[in-house]
């Protein structure tokens, strides 16, 4: 199985050593292919808000950079980690720039089956609230998510303070693996099948033919499934994705 960690700090120093130590951990522990790679050395433009590529297709961006080769890897990859410094109470610019560049996929999520964990090193403070931003972004990417750790790394570090980041690899890593080796379609939550029926709802009302969320939805067949993907929905569930619908319905009609 194939593991990439995304990494978006410049320099190789905690950051990058805690998702290397996660990777190798993973290794130990079954059969695992891993890359590493570092967002600095790739070319990733500053999105223009054009929305191109939500309205019509992301191959009509007119950003002309590395995009589509880090997506490859995501989609060629059985599980991926976001690694980020805290910079200024969020994630760095890095890799600002390169969840500004997936925007689109938050409207067409596609990496079903495939798991997602997150990595951020903090100095004092605020990291944990970045954790929950990224598990958001992975949810929506389509992923299924680990819940991601927040390291302190301050400088200079002690031994028991890489203690404590030994102990929260060790134990996420061990998470990692065990929902990766399963490769599972999960069961929805509420809240996910929520904004499956609300988002795909809206998007028959308002949209036509002229919108790639519309073929794409239409596609998919997402129009008339109960969720992106089959799944077993309990008599509750399905009756509460009907009340979804008929909610978006009546937001819509009071635009």
């Amino acid at each position: 199985m194939k593991v990439t960690a995304f990494i978006g700090s410049a320099r190789k120093k905690h950051t990058y050593n805690a998702s290397e130590q996660f990777l190798q951990k993973l290794q130990s522990l079954g059969n695992i292919e891993y890359e590493i790679v570092r967002l600095s050395d790739y070319n990733l433009g500053i999105c223009k808000g054009c929305k191109l590529c939500t309205d019509k297709g992301e191959e009509l961006c007119p950003l002309k950079d590395d995009r589509d080769k880090l997506i490859q890897k995501m989609t060629n990859s059985d599980g991926v980690i976001f690694a980020s410094p805290t910079y200024t109470f969020q994630v760095s610019a890095l890799m600002k720039l390169f969840l500004d560049r997936l925007a689109f996929f938050g409207h067409r999520p596609c990496f079903f089956g495939k798991t997602f964990t997150c990595i951020v090193a903090q100095a004092f403070y605020g990291g944990k609230d970045i954790v929950k931003y990224l598990n958001f972004v992975g949810n929506r990417l389509g992923f299924n998510v680990v819940k991601g750790s927040c390291i302190t790394t301050l400088e200079p570090m002690t031994e028991k303070g890489q203690i404590k980041i030994d102990k929260i690899i060790d134990k996420q890593s061990k998470r990692f693996y065990s929902t990766l080796i399963k490769k599972e379609y999960s069961t929805p939550t509420l809240f996910k099948l929520m904004i499956f029926r609300m988002s795909r709802t809206s998007a028959k009302l308002v949209l036509n033919e002229d919108y790639r969320d519309y073929t794409y939805y239409k596609e998919k067949g997402w129009f008339e499934s109960d969720y992106y993907y089959p799944v077993k929905l309990s008599p509750f569930k399905r009756l509460t994705g009907r009340f979804f619908d008929w909610m978006a319905t009546q937001t819509t009609r009071r635009r």
